[in-house]
């Protein structure tokens, strides 16, 4: 098999570009290709999906165990495993670099091929190159791909001066190229589902990446044994029950969903039956409605016209139908998204108004202890309940030995006016959440955050989920028997 991450020197070297190249260039020539993205983030891996042909997993040090992260790559491996890095090399929160591109690449044996934005650099690539080696003897810096070139005389001299002063073989040379760029955004790339052109653009860059990158040398430095897998404990207590089934928004204002969550909800016994709030005027028949993060504030116009939709999406709420809604829709579910000096009517069982900000109102990872108030099953017993996180910093449990949710957010947008009674689900000790103080907003049977979860570690909201719709469902077939006995 085949693994390597490909990382940079700093952010903004093309990697993400690359990224998408390789894995469209390897698909291309009959490759099958894994992609994974490390940290938490959902643009990217929708391009390296759609790039790929697979779905994309994400790879997160700071919210992730150990043997989780390996567990995960192992059991998604394929012929060729390409991880893309995030920020630099050796950049991360933490001083040691243990949650780094590096850790990441020891922890999983990856051989690291290093992207360098070549724009005015000549002699002084050397330098840069030979001190990310001596930095960290123990990564294997397989090889560079050239990034943003002037011209075959700049990419002459570039490979001169890499092959007298380093060891480090050049395994691609692209030259600047406009046409290669992805439109980005407040919270990075355009997704690939908003793009009407990505097939077309995956296409173009794939074919760039491999005219000006040597694939075969790429995989015979990337040749590796399979990886063990650890052990790893089951993802959630609960027991799984009979099927039930749960509609969730995937279109092109909802689209970020981790591929394990969906893995996880399917496991539980879920099944997930996609709709359309741009188009669709009904909902599916389903049990439970799930909206994840997206960006309903470009698509404002097209979701504020599907009335139908809008509409019947409150009176399943209001109704008490099971929902979970991340980021994007709750901002969908309140009573309208102020954006560039205009105020768009949404769903309106959340109330409450959405203002959208020049700059971030929450981002990061987040610490959340969850309230009594929340409303997802729990096991019976407190000593099936996994275990904290831990971390050499200690940050696995609270001051009363709580274990917390970690998760992350990022969300430029605010939730306002609000009654003074609301419940919610979690105490925020890490973050922004809705107010600073709170997240998880509980109405009827809705929860409504702006922390985007993921089942791992010690939170496992997907089969809870699950849990709540199946309970819920049970309750209303014994309410329905009760009631037909009565007649």
């Amino acid at each position: 098999m085949n693994r390597f991450l490909i990382s940079a020197a700093h952010k903004s070297s093309g990697k993400t570009m690359v990224s998408i190249g390789l894995c469209a260039a390897l698909a291309a020539r009959g490759h099958v290709v894994q992609p994974f993205k490390k940290g938490p983030d959902y643009i990217d891996p929708m391009w390296l999906g759609q790039a790929a042909g697979h779905a994309c997993f994400n790879l997160d040090l700071y919210l992730m165990e150990r043997d989780d992260i390996v567990a995960t790559f192992s059991q998604h491996s394929a012929e060729v495993n390409l991880v893309e890095g995030n920020k630099g090399l050796y950049d991360g929160l933490a001083l040691d670099g243990s949650n780094s591109n590096a850790a990441l690449a020891k922890l999983l044996d990856l051989p690291v091929i290093l992207v360098i934005d070549a724009r005015g650099m000549t002699r002084g690539i050397a330098p840069l190159i030979l001190g990310y080696q001596a930095f960290d003897r123990d990564i294997n810096i397989a090889g560079v791909i050239l990034n943003n070139l002037g011209g075959r005389r700049h990419e002459s001299k570039l490979r001169e001066v890499i092959e007298h002063y380093t060891d480090v073989p050049v395994i691609g040379a692209i030259q600047h190229d406009e046409r290669l760029s992805i439109v980005e955004r407040h919270l990075g790339l355009m997704p690939s589902n908003e793009s009407h052109v990505a097939t077309a653009k995956i296409k173009q860059i794939g074919e760039a990446i491999a005219e000006q990158v040597d694939l075969d040398k790429l995989l015979a430095l990337s040749q590796m044994e399979p990886l063990a897998v650890p052990h790893t404990a089951k993802v959630s207590p609960l027991p799984c029950g009979e099927k039930v089934k749960i509609a969730i928004a995937r279109d092109r204002s909802f689209g970020f969903y981790y591929a394990d969550d969906l893995e996880a909800l399917e496991a539980a016994g879920a099944e997930l039956v996609p709709f359309d709030a741009l188009r669709d005027a009904q909902l599916p028949e389903a049990d439970a409605l799930y909206i994840g993060g997206g960006f309903p504030e470009t698509c404002a116009t097209e979701l504020e016209a599907n009335v139908s939709l809008r509409s019947q999406i409150k009176r399943a709420i209001e109704s008490g139908m099971p929902a979970y809604a991340e980021c994007g829709g709750l901002m969908y579910l309140s009573r309208g998204i102020e954006y560039q000096g205009r105020t768009y009517e949404m769903v309106g069982a959340i109330p409450g108004d959405v203002k959208m900000h020049a700059k971030p109102i929450g981002r990061g990872y987040v610490h959340l202890k969850e309230d009594e108030a929340h409303p997802w099953p729990r096991p019976d017993k407190a000593s099936e309940l996994p275990s904290p996180q831990s971390s050499p910093s200690g940050r696995g449990g609270n001051r009363e030995n709580q274990p917390l949710i970690f998760a992350h957010e990022f969300h430029y947008s605010s939730l306002e006016n609000l009654p003074p009674d609301c419940r919610f689900a979690y105490h925020v000790e890490r973050g922004y959440g809705i107010d600073g103080d709170r997240d998880g907003l509980i109405l009827h049977n809705l929860l409504a955050s702006y922390t985007h979860l993921r089942t791992i570690g010690s939170c496992y909201w997907a089969t809870r989920f699950v849990a709540f719709v199946r309970r819920h469902r049970e309750q209303q077939q014994r309410t329905n028997l009760t009631i037909g006995k009565s007649l």
